[in-house]
């Protein structure tokens, strides 16, 4: 309901600026909420023009689930048919996804959905690093409160720049630009079924992963080296390199967040005799410097 109820504040204020900026425009937002196929709130209840855009709120908690969802999918197929855009927020891409139109896509949603989504859905793409996705005729929000993002990325597309940005200015919220990665945590999947990957990455766990090299990882696993390689990939969905790295960022973000040692004692910590080296993968997984997250999570 704060998506709902939040979405109907930022348009009705994107029409306030409008109307404060030009004051002769007939151009305004028409803001309604629709259940089971029909209107039951709107703004101009004496108009007739079919949505533009249609956008999906989140649950709280789990994803909507698969057999209610799917009495939805053929109405947002027949809008999306007509013309609509649409658009979804955090666990509200999965009620999308059973229209199909996600297929082959790239996405986002909330980041701790990965697994699930991709079960769900093997065909979409996903970029969990990005709070809002804006492909044309489909918008897609990362977590419960990418509402704020979403809805001003379609003030933008719809009232144009100047209106999005003096109403973002008004709601005190940043335009949109922020990314999913820097909230997320990593959590990688260990319900994948293959005891051999497991083991090693409950090993990495308990060390740490550091001082890592593939041929412990390899005696680890039991397994001969190639096969270990291919199998880690398909129960992790990420190579050995990349797993690594995530989960000693993790590490680096909760002694950023909450500790006192500085980037250099940080990075030897978990594991990296270069901290220029640690910075540089530190940037690319979570989205900002080392220093820039301290500034901005320090607890």
């Amino acid at each position: 309901m704060a998506a709902v109820l939040g979405l109907t504040d930022l348009f009705a204020t994107a029409n306030r600026v409008v109307g404060q900026q030009h004051p002769n425009s007939v151009r305004t937002l028409r803001i309604s909420h629709w259940k089971d196929g029909g209107r039951v709130h709107d703004t101009m209840p004496e108009a007739t023009t079919a949505p533009a855009v249609l956008i999906v709120p989140p649950t709280l908690g789990q994803p909507i689930p698969r057999e209610v969802a799917m009495a939805e999918a053929p109405w947002l197929r027949a809008r999306h048919a007509d013309g609509a855009t649409l658009a979804s927020i955090c666990t509200g891409a999965f009620v999308l996804g059973e229209t199909g139109l996600l297929d082959g896509r790239t996405i986002t949603t909330h980041w701790t959905f990965d697994h699930a989504m991709h079960e769900r859905f093997p065909k979409i793409r996903l970029d969990l690093d990005r709070m809002v996705i804006e492909d044309g005729d489909l918008i897609t929000g990362g977590g419960a409160m990418s509402w704020v993002d979403v809805g001003l990325k379609i003030v933008d597309r719809i009232l144009g720049p100047d209106t999005m940005i003096q109403t973002a200015r008004t709601l005190l919220v940043d335009p949109p630009h922020r990314e999913q990665r820097y909230y997320s945590g990593f959590a990688p999947n260990l319900s994948h079924g293959d005891a051999a990957v497991l083991k090693v990455q409950h090993w990495l766990e308990s060390s740490g992963a550091k001082e890592v090299e593939l041929s412990r990882l390899v005696a680890e696993s039991g397994l001969e080296g190639r096969t270990f390689l291919r199998r880690f990939k398909k129960a992790t969905g990420l190579t050995t390199t990349d797993y690594i790295q995530r989960l000693r960022m993790r590490t680096a973000r909760e002694l950023l967040q909450f500790g006192t040692k500085n980037v250099d004692q940080i990075a030897w910590e978990v594991g990296y005799n270069d901290p220029g080296a640690f910075r540089k993968v530190f940037l690319r997984i979570v989205g900002l410097s080392p220093a820039e997250y301290r500034r901005r999570f320090h607890v």
